[in-house]
């Protein structure tokens, strides 16, 4: 690779850093209008939720298949298609509305399209970055994407608000403006190398078997880990959109911003917690459980809470947990597999964590007037989850290799002395 193909190009990581921001958008966007949805057509909640589940749960399934294609055909013919389809599955939504009197089939429909599409997204785009940029660039790179992911989480319920000041459906006409031009740029912009050999089908398979026999424990916890926070996350949104506007008959721009606010600490916690790791690895697990903790025992008291400025206080702490514990998974899973194995696992944590989204919503619009059960439940489950990160996570151990780079390991191999790193100072990147 040249050294200018190696530079973080403005235009190059301008038009990437789109994608995520854009699939962020999908779910987030349209919380605050699910209130409008369920009251305009005497719809349940937990028919309301599926507009969130249906979009999620495609993603979630066709999220790894995205990523083996892509590395037979290439990133940029599975993203740009992917954009394209995510803001077609938008234009049937939002003509669902316009011309039928009862569109909730149809507006499904383009859920789903928008979900199969955003498969296609954000995971390829992180993909193609690290086969972009080599890796004194990769990290800076990868910066950008994230804070791009960030931003839009914080943005979403403020401009899903602000769009339905329009017409609550004019939301679903929006996807196709941003995903249009985020399509043409990266088709000019963005020059992807030449696809070499593609490895055998069966040998996905063969890796993905070889990864679990040796690190299935805890790769599991941390998959379900991962899975039970944005399952809280976005059960939590589903929640605040609808009390807010029928409990406390707030809405517009403030109840996007309140529905910003547990999102801004989640987003402000995580990238401290990503520069914070770099430097202090051994401490991951105990973040995790942490964040975990924090995010089971701020859900005791509020079936008990009236006050909305407590209630989004204590979801403002929900969101600190959350924010503790995704970036250290993120880096655990990404830095404990080996680079073989790498883009698989990476896609199988990708749709259990959209699976995890998919759930939320309706779990929350099932329970919504039970609510010991539903919170005390996420007690459990958030303790359960913790305990378990406990017993299966291990702290991180450092293996020197022969080329003088370093490999995390997170299990115990027995007869092997490690090479414990210190907390503090600088490590060399993970082959």
């Amino acid at each position: 690779m040249s050294e200018k193909q190696n530079k973080v190009s403005g235009k190059v990581l301008f038009s990437l850093s789109l994608v995520p921001l854009i699939m962020v958008l999908g779910n987030s966007m349209v919380i605050p209008i699910l209130p409008t949805i369920e009251s305009t057509y005497h719809l349940s909640k937990v028919q309301t939720s599926m507009i969130i589940t249906l979009f999620s749960v495609p993603a979630g399934l066709v999220i790894p298949f995205a990523g083996i294609i892509s590395d037979r055909i290439g990133r940029k013919k599975i993203i740009i298609p992917g954009l394209l389809i995510y803001g077609l599955g938008g234009i049937v939504a939002g003509v669902s509305v316009l011309f039928l009197k009862q569109p909730y089939w149809l507006l499904i429909t383009g859920r789903i399209i928008q979900g199969i599409g955003a498969a296609g997204t954000a995971p390829i785009a992180m993909a193609l970055v690290s086969d972009l940029y080599k890796k004194d660039k990769r990290s800076q790179a990868l910066g950008v994407i994230e804070s791009s992911n960030a931003m839009g989480k914080v943005i979403s319920p403020i401009l899903g608000s602000a769009l339905a000041l329009i017409t609550w459906y004019s939301l679903f006409f929006f996807f196709p403006i941003l995903t249009v031009p985020a399509a043409f740029a990266i088709g000019k912009w963005v020059k992807e190398k030449e696809v070499g050999e593609p490895k055998p089908l069966k040998k996905y398979g063969q890796e993905i078997l070889q990864v679990f026999k040796k690190q299935g424990k805890w790769l599991i916890v941390a998959f379900f880990a991962g899975a039970v926070v944005l399952f809280t996350l976005f059960g939590i949104l589903f929640f605040l959109s609808d009390i807010l506007e029928k409990k406390y008959h707030i809405d517009g721009i403030m109840k996007g911003l309140l529905l910003a606010i547990p999102l801004l600490s989640l987003c402000g916690t995580a990238l401290w917690t990503g520069h914070f790791i770099q430097k202090h690895m051994g401490l991951m697990k105990t973040l995790i459980v942490a964040g975990l903790l924090t995010t089971g025992l701020i859900a005791i008291p509020l079936p008990f809470i009236t006050n909305r400025w407590v209630l989004i206080g204590l979801l403002f702490v929900g969101g600190i947990g959350s924010g503790l514990v995704l970036p250290c998974l993120n880096t655990m899973i990404t830095s404990a597999v080996g680079k073989e194995e790498r883009g698989i696992i990476t896609s199988l944590y990708g749709s259990i964590r959209f699976l995890g989204v998919a759930a939320g919503p309706p779990v929350f619009g099932k329970l919504m007037n039970q609510k010991f059960i539903l919170f005390w439940g996420l007690t459990g489950l958030c303790l359960l989850i913790g305990i378990l990160a406990m017993i299966f996570i291990h702290r991180p151990n450092f293996v020197k290799g022969k080329n003088g780079h370093s490999r995390t390991i997170l299990r115990p191999i027995p007869g092997h002395r490690f090479q414990r790193r210190p907390l503090k100072g600088p490590r060399k990147e993970p082959t």
